[in-house]
């Protein structure tokens, strides 16, 4: 049976459960069945206002769980969404900043954005966002999301029924074709999580044996400014985003040792910075085990107040 009799069969129900089920984080591609959903209402065998409101529905409901738990949870639940996102480090450094940067206006286009889809909703619950005008930008990008998709099929659908029946034909190719390159991407980005969770790191209880010891130290904050302000760092570190380390790299000393830290599932920034200097030949350069919320968790419960680090200035 292909998507496009199982659509015709239970139509609606079917849209709903899989634009739901994508927007809640799991990872089922909607907008291909929008699409077949609009082929559909083109050639007449699915409704165009029970698709509509189903697909609309799903996604905004979807939404504002999502909304809701990040007033309620805050940054615990980005963490969350970026450890099934597949994408770490992209999901917090990348998204975060585009929605700071563009405000409710990012959920407008937050659909058609991979990665700030899922994270948006609960970064607007984060940083306050009414919930008026959270429905008014979340339902506009909606709208234009769904009738994106729908639009597609349905031109396809009115304009081209030979298409339709050849499509038909070739459906358990494609299926065979699209499952293969899923699993093949799902493949590669579970490598790449094996590979980030294994690079080495340096634990906060040995950073602060070294800092006893008057080794010289650098610390690096890469976690985005807005979130430096809500939570204090390591007094004296230096604050730097990737694409900033990236530029100034050969401004760095290579005769003390350089912490990276972040706020990341895996401290995937961290583990991605350290990587990145060492292919530049530095060898004294490591990740923070568990970022800054290790740190602070280590000075707690050590019951000392962590001293200022030896500053460093980047030349411009």
């Amino acid at each position: 049976m292909d998507v496009t009799e199982i659509l015709h069969r239970h139509g609606a129900l079917v849209l709903f459960a899989v634009v739901f089920a994508e927007q809640v984080g799991l990872p089922l591609p909607a907008l291909p069945l929008l699409v077949a959903a609009g082929v559909l209402i083109g050639t007449g065998h699915v409704g165009l206002l029970n698709a509509m409101l189903a697909a609309v529905l799903a996604t905004m409901l979807a939404d504002g769980i999502w909304y809701l738990a990040g007033q309620w949870r805050g940054r615990p639940v980005l963490s969350f969404l970026c450890r099934i996102a597949l994408e770490p480090d992209a999901c917090v450094r990348r998204t975060e900043n585009f929605f700071r940067l563009h405000g409710p206006r990012s959920l407008v286009v937050a659909k058609f954005i991979p990665g700030l889809s899922t994270i948006a909703p609960p970064l607007a619950g984060i940083v306050g966002l009414g919930p008026i005008a959270f429905l008014l930008y979340d339902g506009l990008g909606t709208a234009l999301w769904v009738g994106a998709g729908l639009g597609t099929g349905y031109a396809f659908g009115t304009g081209a029924p030979n298409i339709m029946a050849a499509a038909t034909q070739m459906t358990p190719l494609l299926a065979i074709a699209a499952a293969g390159v899923t699993l093949l991407y799902i493949g590669l980005k579970a490598w790449r999580r094996y590979e980030l969770r294994r690079a080495p790191r340096i634990a906060a209880g040995e950073v602060a044996r070294r800092m006893e010891a008057g080794v010289p130290l650098l610390f690096v904050d890469l976690r985005p400014l807005e979130h430096q302000k809500e939570v204090p760092g390591i007094q004296g570190a230096m604050s730097m985003s990737l694409d900033d380390l990236a530029r100034t790299a050969i401004s760095l000393p290579k005769d003390r040792d350089i912490v990276f830290y972040c706020a990341c599932p895996a401290d995937a920034s961290s583990v991605q910075a350290a990587k990145l200097l060492r292919e530049k030949g530095f060898t004294r350069v490591w990740p923070l085990a568990g970022g800054i919320e290790a740190w602070r968790s280590a000075t707690v419960k050590s019951g000392e107040a962590m001293g200022a680090v030896q500053g460093f200035t980047v030349a411009a």
